[in-house]
Protein backbone atom coordinates (compact mmCIF):
# COMPACT_ATOMS: atom_id res chain seq x y z
CA UNK A 1 0.00 0.00 0.00
CA UNK A 2 2.69 2.15 -0.33
CA UNK A 3 2.91 5.38 -2.37
CA UNK A 4 -0.49 5.65 -3.68
CA UNK A 5 -0.74 9.13 -5.97
CA UNK A 6 -4.35 10.20 -6.38
CA UNK A 7 -3.67 11.98 -8.90
CA UNK A 8 -6.80 14.10 -10.80
CA UNK A 9 -8.51 11.54 -12.35
CA UNK A 10 -7.84 8.33 -10.85
CA UNK A 11 -10.54 6.03 -9.92
CA UNK A 12 -11.19 4.30 -7.09
CA UNK A 13 -12.86 1.34 -6.64
CA UNK A 14 -13.68 0.15 -2.86
CA UNK A 15 -15.14 -3.48 -2.94
CA UNK A 16 -16.02 -5.73 -1.00
CA UNK A 17 -18.18 -9.06 -1.11
CA UNK A 18 -21.57 -7.41 -1.53
CA UNK A 19 -21.15 -3.69 -1.75
CA UNK A 20 -18.62 -1.62 -4.74
CA UNK A 21 -17.96 2.28 -4.72
CA UNK A 22 -16.39 3.49 -8.06
CA UNK A 23 -14.59 6.85 -7.13
CA UNK A 24 -13.23 9.45 -9.43
CA UNK A 25 -10.48 12.21 -7.72
CA UNK A 26 -11.98 15.52 -8.79
CA UNK A 27 -9.13 17.14 -6.83
CA UNK A 28 -5.38 16.83 -6.67
CA UNK A 29 -2.40 14.65 -5.88
CA UNK A 30 -2.17 17.05 -2.89
CA UNK A 31 -6.18 17.96 -1.79
CA UNK A 32 -8.22 14.57 -3.27
CA UNK A 33 -11.73 15.19 -3.91
CA UNK A 34 -13.17 11.44 -4.66
CA UNK A 35 -16.46 11.62 -5.97
CA UNK A 36 -18.86 8.62 -6.26
CA UNK A 37 -19.63 8.22 -10.06
CA UNK A 38 -21.38 4.88 -9.42
CA UNK A 39 -22.69 2.85 -6.14
CA UNK A 40 -23.79 -1.39 -6.31
CA UNK A 41 -24.81 -3.04 -3.51
CA UNK A 42 -25.94 -6.69 -3.77
CA UNK A 43 -28.05 -8.55 -0.53
CA UNK A 44 -25.53 -11.68 0.68
CA UNK A 45 -27.27 -13.17 3.99
CA UNK A 46 -25.23 -15.81 5.96
CA UNK A 47 -25.12 -19.53 4.19
CA UNK A 48 -27.56 -20.38 6.87
CA UNK A 49 -29.95 -18.24 5.68
CA UNK A 50 -30.02 -18.94 1.81
CA UNK A 51 -29.23 -22.54 2.08
CA UNK A 52 -32.19 -25.26 3.36
CA UNK A 53 -31.27 -28.74 3.10
CA UNK A 54 -29.32 -31.20 5.18
CA UNK A 55 -25.79 -32.02 3.46
CA UNK A 56 -26.37 -34.84 1.36
CA UNK A 57 -25.05 -38.41 2.38
CA UNK A 58 -23.62 -41.19 -0.40
CA UNK A 59 -23.30 -44.35 0.21
CA UNK A 60 -19.41 -45.97 0.89
CA UNK A 61 -19.42 -48.81 -1.28
CA UNK A 62 -21.34 -52.20 -0.51
CA UNK A 63 -21.41 -51.82 3.09
CA UNK A 64 -24.23 -50.17 5.21
CA UNK A 65 -21.73 -46.74 5.98
CA UNK A 66 -22.64 -43.58 4.58
CA UNK A 67 -20.71 -40.51 4.65
CA UNK A 68 -21.78 -36.69 4.94
CA UNK A 69 -20.99 -34.31 1.59
CA UNK A 70 -19.47 -30.92 2.92
CA UNK A 71 -22.30 -28.32 3.10
CA UNK A 72 -22.11 -25.57 0.24
CA UNK A 73 -21.01 -22.10 1.25
CA UNK A 74 -23.35 -20.01 -0.66
CA UNK A 75 -22.49 -16.48 1.03
CA UNK A 76 -18.51 -17.22 -0.10
CA UNK A 77 -20.12 -18.92 -3.75
CA UNK A 78 -21.82 -14.91 -3.79
CA UNK A 79 -19.03 -12.86 -2.71
CA UNK A 80 -17.00 -14.94 -5.48
CA UNK A 81 -19.61 -14.64 -7.80
CA UNK A 82 -19.66 -10.45 -7.13
CA UNK A 83 -16.26 -9.95 -7.32
CA UNK A 84 -16.42 -11.90 -11.28
CA UNK A 85 -19.09 -9.45 -11.58
CA UNK A 86 -17.19 -6.73 -10.85
CA UNK A 87 -14.18 -7.21 -13.01
CA UNK A 88 -16.46 -7.68 -16.29
CA UNK A 89 -17.92 -4.42 -15.38
CA UNK A 90 -14.31 -2.90 -14.57
CA UNK A 91 -13.77 -4.54 -18.24
CA UNK A 92 -16.16 -2.52 -19.97
CA UNK A 93 -15.29 0.78 -18.45
CA UNK A 94 -12.32 0.37 -19.10
CA UNK A 95 -13.04 -0.59 -23.03
CA UNK A 96 -15.32 2.82 -23.32
CA UNK A 97 -12.31 4.88 -21.88
CA UNK A 98 -13.96 5.44 -18.71
CA UNK A 99 -10.62 5.88 -17.01
CA UNK A 100 -7.24 5.60 -17.76
CA UNK A 101 -5.76 4.71 -13.69
CA UNK A 102 -7.05 2.51 -11.15
CA UNK A 103 -6.79 2.17 -7.48
CA UNK A 104 -8.43 -1.46 -6.20
CA UNK A 105 -9.64 -1.23 -2.33
CA UNK A 106 -10.84 -4.95 -1.31
CA UNK A 107 -10.24 -7.42 1.23
CA UNK A 108 -7.98 -10.32 0.28
CA UNK A 109 -10.65 -12.67 -0.82
CA UNK A 110 -12.15 -10.71 -2.95
CA UNK A 111 -9.13 -8.96 -4.23
CA UNK A 112 -7.59 -12.38 -5.13
CA UNK A 113 -11.15 -13.49 -6.83
CA UNK A 114 -11.44 -10.54 -9.07
CA UNK A 115 -7.35 -11.10 -9.60
CA UNK A 116 -8.23 -14.06 -11.42
CA UNK A 117 -10.81 -12.70 -13.50
CA UNK A 118 -9.07 -9.13 -14.55
CA UNK A 119 -8.78 -8.71 -18.47
CA UNK A 120 -5.48 -7.40 -19.10
CA UNK A 121 -7.05 -4.15 -20.12
CA UNK A 122 -8.22 -3.30 -16.70
CA UNK A 123 -5.02 -5.04 -15.41
CA UNK A 124 -2.64 -2.29 -17.34
CA UNK A 125 -4.34 0.70 -15.62
CA UNK A 126 -4.45 -0.86 -12.25
CA UNK A 127 -1.68 1.49 -10.45
CA UNK A 128 -2.29 0.25 -6.62
CA UNK A 129 -4.17 -2.69 -4.81
CA UNK A 130 -4.90 -1.95 -1.47
CA UNK A 131 -5.89 -5.34 0.29
CA UNK A 132 -8.23 -3.82 3.05
CA UNK A 133 -11.85 -3.55 3.41
CA UNK A 134 -12.68 0.52 3.48
CA UNK A 135 -16.96 -0.20 2.14
CA UNK A 136 -17.96 0.81 5.62
CA UNK A 137 -16.08 3.62 5.68
CA UNK A 138 -17.09 7.31 4.89
CA UNK A 139 -15.54 9.10 1.25
CA UNK A 140 -13.87 11.68 3.36
CA UNK A 141 -12.25 8.92 5.53
CA UNK A 142 -11.55 6.72 2.39
CA UNK A 143 -9.52 9.97 1.18
CA UNK A 144 -7.16 10.30 4.61
CA UNK A 145 -6.85 6.68 4.78
CA UNK A 146 -5.12 6.54 0.95
CA UNK A 147 -3.63 9.77 0.99
CA UNK A 148 -2.07 8.84 4.47
CA UNK A 149 -0.60 5.07 2.71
Amino acid sequence: MSDIRLKHGIWVVVADGENALFLRNEGDATYPNLSVVKEIHEENPPTRQQGTDRPGRYNDGPTVHRSAVEEVDWHRLAKERFADDLAERLYRMAHRGDFDELVLVAPPLVLGEMRKKLHKEVEDKIVAEVPKTLTNHTVPDIEKLLSAA
